[in-house]
């Protein structure tokens, strides 16, 4: 089984409608298994709606919480929080969660032992099937902090469902934290989605040196590659001296709009950009010596 993670190194490149394509193309000859790791914004179920067959609690960092009962209202607690996350009321103190970083100087402070630390449910994991294949998908509750461990969670039920299949396909997070680490770790390849802007090259700079370090290989697409052709050659330049494998460029297509807001990936419809990634596909299924 191989694996496989669609990166960017920024929002907005189009990283989710070309893994969506993907697995459209794939699926055809290929035993496939999707994983949604964006998990801060997932939105590969759009295109495939997807139906939800299991749904599983996430429960990441624990978080503190006063027992009021034992409680004596010194006030230590708050004056040593640096997050600020005690609050007090009529002189009854309490933890807000969302505020909360697990650090523990609380419980350090407390002279009567009322800080204790309990489960703090952080997010929802998925695991749903589509026309296609099964998707792992997550939901992060807004605040929580710990998007690399919840993309672990997704990807650990994925590789048990893509045990002896041909592919996991992976949508990954933008940037270069630690969501974007627990993506690729254990990758065979990453697909590095880009765009023909200041931004977007800048940004491919600091992925590239990210993925370098887990000795990925790495293949790239320029989404929209024409509409900023100086930058798109200064991307290819880039690629040519650090040996990334350039898969394929994607022209600006007004068909992908119209196929996301027809919940549909692009590759269902003929069009300019729907050819671009079947290129793409052809390239990377012959590289990574796919079935």
């Amino acid at each position: 089984m191989k694996r496989l993670a669609v990166v960017s190194g920024k929002g907005g490149t189009g990283k989710t409608t070309v893994t969506a394509a993907l697995a459209d193309l794939a699926c055809r000859d290929l035993d496939l298994v999707m994983a949604d790791c964006d998990v801060d914004a997932a939105n590969l179920e759009l295109l495939f709606s997807p139906e939800v067959q299991e749904t599983v609690p996430y429960y990441g960092m624990t978080c503190a919480a006063i027992d009021p009962g034992v409680c004596i209202s010194c006030g230590a607690c708050a004056e040593h929080c640096r997050f600020d996350a005690v609050l007090a009321e009529n002189a009854i103190y309490r933890v807000e969660p969302a505020d909360c970083e697990g650090c523990g100087v609380c419980e350090q402070v407390c002279p009567a032992g009322a800080v204790r630390f309990v489960e703090r449910k952080n997010g929802e994991i998925y695991s749903s099937m589509t026309g296609i294949g099964p998707l792992f998908h997550a939901r992060l509750i807004p605040g929580s902090g710990t998007s690399g461990l919840l993309v672990t969670a997704v990807k650990e039920r994925a590789l048990q469902e893509a045990a002896g299949r041909d592919l996991l396909l992976i949508d990954g997070p933008p940037g270069i934290g630690c969501p974007l680490i627990a993506t690729v770790t254990g990758c065979d390849a990453v697909l590095i989605i880009t765009e023909p802007s200041m931004a977007g090259r800048s940004d491919l700079e600091r992925l590239v040196r990210v993925c370098k370090g887990f000795r990925i290989r790495m293949f790239l697409a320029v989404n929209r590659s024409d509409l900023e052709e100086g930058i798109t050659g200064e991307i290819l330049a880039f690629c040519a001296a650090g040996g990334i494998t350039v898969a394929g460029l994607i022209p600006f297509d007004k068909a992908v709009q119209h196929a996301v807001c027809s919940h549909l990936p692009v590759t269902r419809m003929p069009s300019p950009a729907s050819d671009a990634i079947a290129g793409i596909w052809t390239l990377i299924k012959r590289e990574m010596e796919l079935p």
